[in-house]
């Protein structure tokens, strides 16, 4: 694989066998030796859709675009990615885009059809059930929602419906998402086999679609205190109770916010969110351990009542906030993960995520240790000396997760990779060595090395000039540099296309005085010394001339 057309055929034909990953390497390869084909990029975009990951696919083809703007194919490549995005309204704009430049293409015409299809569903959507003015007063003055609104996550579900109702399918399997629809539509609130009012059913019919029969939904789980009347005397004091706890909660006064709450526990032991919101305070007094500890009996409690699953997840949850908070990272992920098997809130899903992350972090701080970095450095020298290029590659790796940041390290893994053949990742250690110290001269002579071996000798000879830059007179930089411009000016043909993708040759080129000129001087050799007294002339013939467009005798 010595060119970015050799990269690309590999890429396409593991395309076609499915490994997508290794697809996207290939492509990735070819575009770090040729990054303005556009052809590269539109392969690596349909890599990246068959990962699912229409992001990056979506990055790529917006480069295609750009860097080719009439090639038909580039805007279809967007289009798609803005459609597997649900983004219908941009991916037709993008086929329209494309049709202005290749108005026949029969791909982009159907492409749009299907998307302007979508785009139209997608506004005719489902009714905004939740767009009433009124809203927050009518789920205030009702028994139902009224004890949901001291939940934090449902005021947010409901703000989210508000702003998107087409997401109401996604949250129908809420049973609180299905007593607030009840509410809005002015729904009996006696049992769920009551018939609806027909105009409460006409709706209910429009959201469904056509059908007068409803997705099949999971039944509501029916809950202990439905209504006020369905109360006992303790159950409403206790709401009394612990309406008084949150308002201490929300002023800051968290004693007189526990005093409350334990008197409300003390006439409703059934109700776990009691205990959860003690938790948030001692949360905010920093007791953590006591904040674990009442999460904790909640959880117990909550079990014992049968209580709503997303309960049980909000004091896993809290359980997980109070040991981060703590720096017990690994406990925090372990709880944080048996809040996800009990509910998959979003916000869980993220911080799980960033945990994950940090932990791995203090993992590989906690390996660093330079000593043991250098011994194995040595390690892979002797491998090295003996020929044994992969045990050499693996002791490198070894001295690099004790000391990632050792430009010594990472020339030596490189020069590995180069005699393994493996001239990209080769070139990646080079990088990351120049990255980390730009004075290191051997980085910059290794990278030459090996771009000379991936057959782009401007880049090559890029390298070296970085190393002479540093070392005017080390010999390996300089025998490297005359290599390179030989290789670079072996190729008439490769030396015109290369030099006319400069904006500067561009524009001499299409200079018409400089074309007379070149012109008088391909019949008239001798007249090159009248213009190089001209200096704006000069200037010029000196450019092509480094450029190899032009050999003086």
């Amino acid at each position: 694989m010595s060119s970015a057309d050799d990269f690309k055929n590999k890429g396409n034909q593991a395309l076609s066998a499915g490994n997508f990953k290794e697809a996207i390497e290939h492509y990735s390869s070819a575009i770090a030796l040729d990054p303005q084909n556009h052809v590269f990029f539109s392969n690596r975009s349909a890599a990246y859709c068959k990962l699912e990951n229409y992001d990056k696919a979506l990055e790529d083809a917006e480069e295609c675009t750009k860097i080719n703007p009439t090639w038909g194919k580039g805007w279809t490549r967007k289009a798609t990615a803005f459609e597997f995005l649900g983004k219908y309204e941009e991916a037709c704009d993008a086929y329209s885009e494309g049709l202005k430049v290749d108005p026949e293409n029969k791909q982009l015409k159907e492409g749009r059809a299907n998307a302007m299809k979508h785009s139209s569903q997608q506004e005719r959507g489902i009714p905004n059930m939740f767009g009433f003015p009124d809203l927050w007063g009518k789920l205030e003055n009702n028994p139902k929602t009224k004890e949901f609104l001291t939940q934090p996550d449902y005021k947010e579900l409901i703000e989210t419906l508000q702003k998107n109702p087409n997401d109401i399918i996604k949250h129908l399997g809420d049973p609180r998402v299905m007593t607030t629809l009840q509410v809005l539509m002015g729904m009996e609130t006696g049992g769920g086999d009551e018939p609806l009012p027909s105009r409460a059913r006409t709706s209910r019919q429009k959201a469904w679609g056509e059908s007068s029969t409803p997705p099949p939904q999971p039944k509501p789980k029916e809950e202990a205190m439905d209504t006020q009347d369905s109360l006992t005397e303790d159950q409403k004091e206790a709401l009394k109770l612990k309406d008084l706890g949150n308002a201490a909660y929300k002023s800051k006064e968290f004693e007189e916010a526990l005093t409350h709450y334990t008197a409300a526990f003390g006439k409703d032991g059934t109700n776990i969110s009691i205990l959860t919101n003690m938790a948030a305070v001692y949360f905010e007094q920093e007791k953590y351990d006591d904040c674990i500890s009442k999460c904790m009996e909640a959880i117990d409690q909550g079990r014992e009542q049968r209580a709503d699953f997303k309960l049980i997840a909000k004091a896993y949850a809290r359980i997980g906030n109070a040991h981060m908070k703590k720096g017990e990272l690994n406990e925090s992920l372990k709880f944080f993960h048996k809040s996800l098997s009990e509910h998959r809130a979003p916000d869980i899903v993220k911080k799980v995520g960033q945990i994950e992350k940090m932990v791995k972090e203090e993992a590989e701080k906690a390996y660093l240790d330079p000593e043991k970095a250098e011994t194995e450095r040595q390690k892979g020298n002797t491998f090295f000396s003996a020929g044994d290029y992969p045990n050499a590659v693996k002791s490198y790796t070894e001295a690099l997760k004790r000391n990632p940041n050792d430009p010594k390290i990472l020339s030596n893994r490189a020069l590995s990779y180069s005699k393994l053949m493996e001239f990209n990742l080769g070139l990646k250690d080079c990088d990351k060595c120049i990255e980390v110290d730009p004075s290191f001269i051997k980085g910059h002579i290794r990278k030459g090395h090996i771009c000379i071996a991936l057959k782009n000798p401007t880049k090559a000879s890029e390298a070296f000039e970085k190393a002479l830059e540093i070392d005017s007179k080390n010999q390996e930089a300089m025998d490297g540099y005359r290599q390179a411009m030989m290789s670079m000016n072996s190729d008439p043909e490769a030396v015109r296309q290369r030099a006319m993708q400069d904006p500067e040759i561009q524009n001499i080129m299409q200079d018409p005085a400089m074309r007379m000129i070149l012109e008088q001087m391909q019949r008239e050799p001798g007249s090159l010394h009248d213009h190089l007294k001209n200096p704006a002339v000069a200037q010029k013939l000196r450019k092509l001339i480094e450029a190899g467009l032009i050999a003086i005798r």
